[in-house]
C-alpha cells in the first residue's frame, strides 16, 4: 500500500473518542475479511473500539513508520512516511494481549506465531525505539495506562543469581558455538574498521581492554565473570599476568578449565565456580566483562566492597556493561524469557560501584555502534544456524532468540541501550597515560 493509500486508511480511523461497536470496516479494504475469532458477541465485528485503541497505542510510543494489521484485515498506521514493517495479529485475543501488556506479551506472540512481522525485524524494532526516545515515552514515562508491564528485576541474592545464569547460560555451549565467535566471547567487540570480521574485532576488544589496564608481567587479575575463559587465557598467554578467573556458569567453567589445560596454562589460569561477593585475596587489577548487567542495581555497593577488599594500594580496574541514559525497569519479557534478573545500569548508578569505596573514575567511553555491530554479526550466524537451533530446541525458541538479538541489536543502534567501558582506579593513582593515543597504536595486539 503507498503512503498516500496509508494516510486514507488513517483519516478513516483516527477520531479521538472511540467509535461505536457495530462500525464495519470500509469494503474497499482487500484485506477486510474477517475470521471467526475476529468476530464479537452475537456474531458482530466489533472492531471499532479496537481501531480506536490501535491508534492511541501508536500514539503512546512516538507514531513510527509501521502499521498495525488488525485481523479483520484493517491497517492502522499513525505515521505519513512509508513503513517499515506491517504487524498482523492472528487473532482478536492476541491483539488485545499486546494492547494490555505490550512489554511481555509482544515477545510471547511473536514466540508463539501468533503475530507476525512483515518487514526487516531489526529495523521495525529500531524504529519503534526511535519514535519513543523522541516522544520521550521509554522506560517508566510511558503515557498511558493501557502500557503497563515494565518489570522490576528480582534482588540478585546468592541464590538467585545462581538460578539465573543458569537460565540463560547453561543451556548447552553447542547452541553458543553456533552463532559467537571461535572464541565464544558474549560481549560486545571493538571494530577498529567497518570491514573488520567478529573474530578480528572480539581479538580486538581484548586487547583494547589490556591497554587500559596498563599490564605488565608478573601481576596478577581477578576476573568477575569470566564467560567461556578467552580473556582470562589472552591475560595469562600475551601479558604474562597471573588470573584468577570467577563465574557461576558450570558450563562456562568446565569449558575454560578445558581450553586452559590443553593450552597449558591451567598453572597461571584459575577458572573458579563461585559468587563474585565470596572472592577474596589481594590483585594488582580487576577486570570484568558483561557481568555487572547481572548484578542489580541493589548490589553494587556489595560489588564495590569486594573490588575495595581485593585491590591493592595501586590497583586499578575496567568494568565493561551495557547501560542506559536513563533509569528503567527491566522488560519484563526479557527478564522472564532471556535474562531473568538482568538490568543495564545509567551511569550514575554505576557510581554506587566506586564513590563509596573511594575509588576515582580515570576513563569513560561508550562503546554502543560496536555493540550494534556485535549483534549484527551474530544474529545474521544465528539465521544461518536457525535449522540447527530447532532441532537443538524447537521453532519456538528459534523466534524467541530471533526476536531477542533482533531486538538488542535495534536497542543498540537506536539508542535505547549504551556500551560503558569504565576505567577505575586507587584515589592518588598517578602512573596513568597523558593521552589516550596509546590505546589505538596496535588495534589488534599488545
Amino acid at each position: 500500500m503507498s503512503p498516500a493509500n496509508l494516510q486514507s486508511v488513517s483519516a478513516r480511523t483516527s477520531e479521538n473518542r472511540p467509535p461505536a461497536a457495530g462500525d464495519e470496516p470500509a469494503a474497499a479494504d482487500p484485506l477486510a475479511q474477517p475470521t471467526t475469532a475476529c468476530r464479537g458477541a452475537g456474531g458482530q465485528r466489533a472492531w471499532g473500539i479496537e481501531r480506536w485503541l490501535a491508534h492511541r497505542l501508536l500514539r503512546a510510543i512516538g507514531r513510527p513508520p509501521i502499521r498495525l494489521v488488525l485481523c479483520d484485515g484493517q491497517e492502522i498506521s499513525e505515521s505519513a512516511v512509508a513503513p517499515v514493517a506491517r504487524i498482523l495479529f492472528r487473532d482478536r485475543a492476541t491483539f488485545w494481549k499486546v494492547l494490555l501488556n505490550p512489554s511481555l506479551q509482544f515477545g510471547d506472540a511473536y514466540s508463539d506465531g501468533r503475530l507476525e512481522v512483515e518487514g526487516d525485524l531489526v529495523a521495525f524494532l529500531e524504529a519503534v525505539h526511535r519514535a519513543r526516545i523522541a516522544a520521550g515515552t521509554t522506560g517508566s514515562r510511558l503515557p498511558v495506562a493501557l502500557l503497563h508491564g515494565m518489570h522490576r528485576a528480582q534482588a540478585n541474592t546468592r541464590a538467585a543469581a545462581r538460578e539465573n545464569i543458569h537460565h540463560h547460560y547453561d543451556i548447552g555451549n553447542d547452541f553458543y558455538r553456533l552463532w559467537l565467535d571461535n572464541e565464544m566471547i558474549y560481549s560486545g567487540a571493538y571494530f577498529p574498521t567497518a570491514d573488520t570480521t567478529l573474530e578480528d574485532a572480539q581479538r580486538a576488544k581484548l586487547h583494547y581492554v589490556c591497554r587500559k589496564l596498563r599490564l605488565t608481567p608478573g601481576e596478577t587479575v581477578v576476573e568477575v565473570g569470566g564467560g567461556w575463559g578467552a580473556l582470562a587465557l589472552l591475560l595469562a598467554r600475551d601479558y604474562g599476568v597471573t588470573v584468577k578467573s570467577f563465574n557461576i556458569s558450570k558450563s562456562q567453567i568446565l569449558h575454560a578449565r578445558r581450553r586452559a589445560k590443553a593450552e597449558g596454562l591451567d598453572s597461571r589460569v584459575e577458572f573458579i565456580e563461585d559468587d563474585y561477593r565470596n572472592i577474596s585475596g589481594r590483585f594488582d587489577a580487576l577486570v570484568s566483562l558483561g557481568m555487572l548487567e547481572h548484578v542489580g542495581a541493589r548490589h553494587y555497593r556489595e560489588f564495590g566492597q569486594m573490588m575495595h577488599r581485593c585491590l591493592g594500594p595501586s590497583g586499578r580496574g575496567l568494568i565493561q556493561s551495557i547501560g542506559q541514559d536513563q533509569p528503567s525497569d527491566t522488560n519484563p519479557w526479557i527478564d522472564r524469557r532471556i535474562f531473568p534478573g538482568a538490568y543495564p545500569p545509567t551511569l550514575r548508578e554505576m557510581s554506587d560501584l566506586f564513590e563509596p569505596s573511594g575509588f576515582s573514575i580515570i576513563d569513560v567511553e561508550n562503546l554502543r555502534l560496536h555493540y550494534a555491530q556485535t549483534l549484527h554479526h551474530w544474529l545474521e550466524r544465528f539465521e544461518a544456524s536457525a535449522e540447527r537451533v530447532a532441532g537443538m530446541f524447537d521453532a519456538r525458541f528459534v523466534r524467541m532468540w530471533r526476536l531477542y538479538l533482533a531486538g538488542s541489536c535495534a536497542a543498540f543502534a537506536g539508542g535505547a541501550l549504551q556500551l560503558f567501558q569504565v576505567v577505575f582506579a586507587r584515589p592518588g593513582m598517578n602512573e596513568i597515560p597523558w593521552t589516550r593515543s596509546g590505546l589505538y597504536t596496535a588495534e589488534t595486539g599488545p
